[in-house]
């Protein structure tokens, strides 16, 4: 190709593809589609004892608030690898996962969020360089002002819905007025 010539851009022009129903980004030269889809963020309630574990977010967004370990799940990575992952990243905790404990659904933001009920396998944790500070809560104590997150308090409270059951069923965000 000449520098007189024009050089493709990538993805710039929004249209309806065909067989669509929505506005995409797409290349006029080659018609490639940029596909934009929700990300996925895993994690876990984590139990040791009757007490939970909860990390005080080092990072933005909700600096200084607290959130179970949770993340963005990484290419090539099964939910529950993330779910691990995550919670010796924010915690330096080694978790056995149990079954899931809800998936809810974030539209606003395009995420979708799969957390698991967990046990630590000991209590031996520390923040990881995501956390300010990690801390074992028992549910009263639990400091429901300085959550992080929506989908924080849904699945807390999921987690005590069930959790005297073997297996809690997957249910989704609790719908907001």
């Amino acid at each position: 190709m000449s520098n007189d010539e024009p050089h493709p851009a990538g993805p710039r022009v929004r249209t309806v593809p065909d067989g669509d129903d929505r506005l995409r980004l797409t290349c006029p030269d080659c018609g490639y589609i940029a596909y934009e889809n929700p990300r996925v963020v895993v994690g876990a309630v984590c139990h040791y004892g009757d007490r939970i574990l909860l990390c005080r977010r080092a990072i933005p967004p909700r600096l200084g608030y607290w959130t179970m370990p949770a993340g963005y799940l990484e290419l090539n990575e099964s939910t529950e690898e993330g779910a691990r992952r995550e919670a010796w990243e924010e915690a330096r905790a080694r978790i056995e996962l149990g079954p899931v404990l809800g998936v809810y659904s974030v539209a606003h933001i395009n995420q979708v969020h799969i957390i698991y009920r967990a046990e630590l396998l000991s209590d031996d944790v520390a923040p990881g360089p995501e956390s300010e500070a990690v801390a074992f809560y028992h549910w009263q104590d639990i400091p429901w002002d300085a959550l992080a997150f929506p989908t924080v308090r849904w699945a807390l409270e999921h987690a005590r819905a069930g959790r005297s059951r073997e297996v809690i069923a997957a249910a989704g965000a609790p719908r907001t007025p």
